[in-house]
C-alpha cells in the first residue's frame, strides 16, 4: 500500500509540474504560433512583430481590467480580464490595420521580396515594444485579479491523503478551454465560410484568386483581424497564468516561431502540434526530478542532486535547439508547411 502511495504521489508531482503547466503553456504557444503561421501562409512573410502585438493587446486588457476593478465590476469566480478582452482586441485590430496601411501595403504594391517585409516587421516590433514600455512601464505588471483555483493543493491532499497535492489555477483551465474553442472556430471559419475559402484561395495562388474575384484588401483586413484576436487572447492568457512584462513577450517570439516551424510553417494544425511539442520539451527538460525519484527508488538510492537537465534560465535554449534540429533534419516541419 505504501509503494502504491509513493507511485501515486510521483504521478501527482508530474501532473502538477509538467502535465498541467505543459498543457497551459502549450495552448498559449499554439495560439501565438497560429497567428504567425496565418500571416505567413496568407501574406507570405515572417511577422517578427507578433510577440509585441501580444504585448500591446495584453497591455490594453490590463489597463481596462484595472479600470473595471476600480469601478467595482467583476465576473465573480472568473477573471475580470475576460470583460476587458473585447477592448484589447479592438485596439489591437486598429494597431495592425494602421500598421499595414502605413508600412506593409507599400511593400505589397511594390511586390517586394519577403525578406523586405520581415525587416519592416522588425522595425514595427521595436516601435511597438517602445510604445508598450512607455505606456505601462518595463517592469512586471499583474492583473491584480486575485489567485483563483479550480483545485487547491491542500484540498487535494486533504481529500486523498497523499503527500503531494495537485493544484489547477482557473487561468490554466481557461487557457485550455479557450484555446480549444478558438482553434475550432478558426478551422470552421477557414473551411466553411466564403471569406475563409477566399483566404485559402489567396494563399494558394494570389493571381488566380484575383482573377476569380477575390478582394485582396478584404483578405488582408480579415487576416490582420484574426491575427489581432489570436495575439490578444494568447497574450492575456499568458499574462493571467504568469505575469506581464513587455520583454517577456519579445522573448516568447522564439518559442512561438519554433512551434510554427516545427509543426510546418503555414500549416495551422502544425502550429498547434508545434506549440505543445515546444512547451512540453521546455517543461520536461527544466524540471527537477529529484522528488519524483525519491518516491520511485528504493531507500538509499535517492539522488543527491536536483536531477535537472537544464536550469529554467535556459528554457528558451530548448526551443532554439529543437528549431535548429528540425531545420536540419526536416525543414518542412513535422507536417507539410504552407497549408490553410
Amino acid at each position: 500500500m505504501e509503494v502504491l502511495g509513493d507511485i501515486t504521489s510521483a504521478v501527482v508531482l508530474l501532473l502538477n509540474f509538467i502535465v498541467v503547466p505543459g498543457l497551459s503553456y502549450g495552448s498559449q504557444l499554439a495560439l501565438g504560433a497560429l497567428g504567425i503561421t496565418l500571416v505567413f501562409g496568407i501574406l507570405r512573410f515572417a511577422n517578427f512583430a507578433h510577440g509585441d502585438t501580444m504585448a500591446f493587446g495584453t497591455m490594453i486588457v490590463i489597463l481596462v481590467t484595472w479600470w473595471l476593478q476600480a469601478q467595482g465590476i467583476n465576473l465573480g469566480p472568473l477573471p475580470t480580464a475576460l470583460l476587458a478582452l473585447p477592448a484589447g482586441i479592438l485596439l489591437t485590430v486598429v494597431l495592425l490595420v494602421v500598421t499595414d496601411r502605413l508600412v506593409y501595403r507599400h511593400y505589397r504594391r511594390q511586390k517586394s521580396a519577403p525578406v523586405t517585409f520581415m525587416i519592416a516587421s522588425i522595425g514595427v516590433m521595436f516601435v511597438t515594444n517602445g510604445v508598450v514600455r512607455f505606456v505601462i512601464g518595463p517592469n512586471d505588471q499583474r492583473f491584480l485579479d486575485g489567485e483563483r483555483f479550480i483545485l487547491r493543493a491542500r484540498d487535494f491532499k486533504a481529500s486523498t491523503g497523499l503527500a503531494e497535492g495537485l493544484s489547477i489555477k482557473v487561468s490554466q483551465g481557461l487557457t485550455i478551454v479557450i484555446a480549444v474553442l478558438l482553434v475550432a472556430a478558426l478551422f470552421w471559419f477557414l473551411q466553411k465560410t466564403r471569406t475563409g475559402k477566399a483566404m485559402r484561395a489567396y494563399s494558394d495562388n494570389e493571381d488566380l484568386a484575383l482573377l476569380s474575384g477575390v478582394d485582396p484588401d478584404r483578405v488582408v483586413l480579415v487576416t490582420w483581424t484574426i491575427a489581432a484576436i489570436l495575439a490578444t487572447i494568447a497574450g492575456t492568457l499568458y499574462g493571467l497564468d504568469k505575469s506581464f512584462k513587455p520583454f517577456t513577450y519579445l522573448q516568447l517570439l522564439l518559442p512561438m516561431f519554433a512551434a510554427a516551424i516545427v509543426g510546418g510553417i503555414g500549416n495551422p494544425i502544425g502550429a498547434i502540434l508545434g506549440g505543445y511539442v515546444i512547451a512540453f520539451s521546455e517543461v520536461m527538460v527544466t524540471y527537477a526530478y529529484k522528488k519524483v525519484f525519491i518516491y520511485l527508488l528504493p531507500q538509499g538510492l535517492e539522488p543527491e542532486g536536483l536531477v535537472q537537465l537544464l536550469s529554467t534560465d535556459y528554457k528558451f535554449a530548448v526551443s532554439f535547439v529543437i528549431l535548429v534540429l528540425v531545420l536540419l533534419v526536416r525543414p518542412t516541419g513535422l507536417l507539410r508547411g504552407k497549408v490553410l
